[in-house]
């Protein structure tokens, strides 16, 4: 399916908006319409090149959103619900995970298509890099089921996208600290 989104491609160029193809849902996959996405100082400084990273890429891992498809296997979302998206992805199955440590997962390789598979996202059949493994700066996404929380219907998602990111940085800062 074609979706609108803005890619990155080069340091000191600004984000153009590109139509993208988003491939179907697979095995432990969600498919979510993009309702908003906050940007990030991790953004920024991506843009800038103070964080380096593979390109062409689509910016954007603060968003929230609605369940648009599902893959088999996926047992925490169902079409309809809404959600957030973050970027602590965890296989389940490693020994941090197990150990009731998934912000340490030492296989979130599990959660991501393998090299040489076709991509979640492509341009004209280039493979477009999913940052932080979300890539939010477009009108869908498809992620691994483990970077999905279903969120009440009534939180506003404008708000809501701020969760992923924002407040568990503020909220582990202050943590952390104190």
């Amino acid at each position: 399916m074609k979706a609108q989104a803005a890619v990155f491609r080069e340091v000191g160029v600004d984000l153009a908006i590109e139509e993208v193809d988003i491939d179907e849902p697979r095995a432990n996959e969600v498919l979510i319409n993009t309702s908003a996405c906050g940007v990030c100082h991790s953004d920024v400084h991506f843009a800038k090149g103070a964080i380096l990273g593979p390109v062409p890429t689509i910016p954007g891992h603060e968003p929230a959103g609605i369940v648009e498809a599902v893959g088999e296997d996926v047992t925490s979302v169902a079409v309809g619900d809404h959600v957030i998206a973050c970027t602590s992805m965890f296989c389940g199955k490693c020994k941090q995970c197990l150990q009731g440590r998934p912000h340490l997962c030492m296989g979130r390789r599990q959660c991501q298509r393998p090299k040489g598979d076709t991509p979640r996202i492509a341009i004209n059949g280039e493979a477009i890099t999913q940052f932080a493994d979300l890539s939010a700066f477009c009108e869908k996404m498809l992620v691994h089921e483990s970077a999905v929380v279903k969120i009440d219907d009534d939180i506003p998602l404008d708000r809501a996208a701020l969760v992923g990111c924002a407040v568990t940085t503020g909220v582990g800062a202050a943590l952390n600290t104190a």
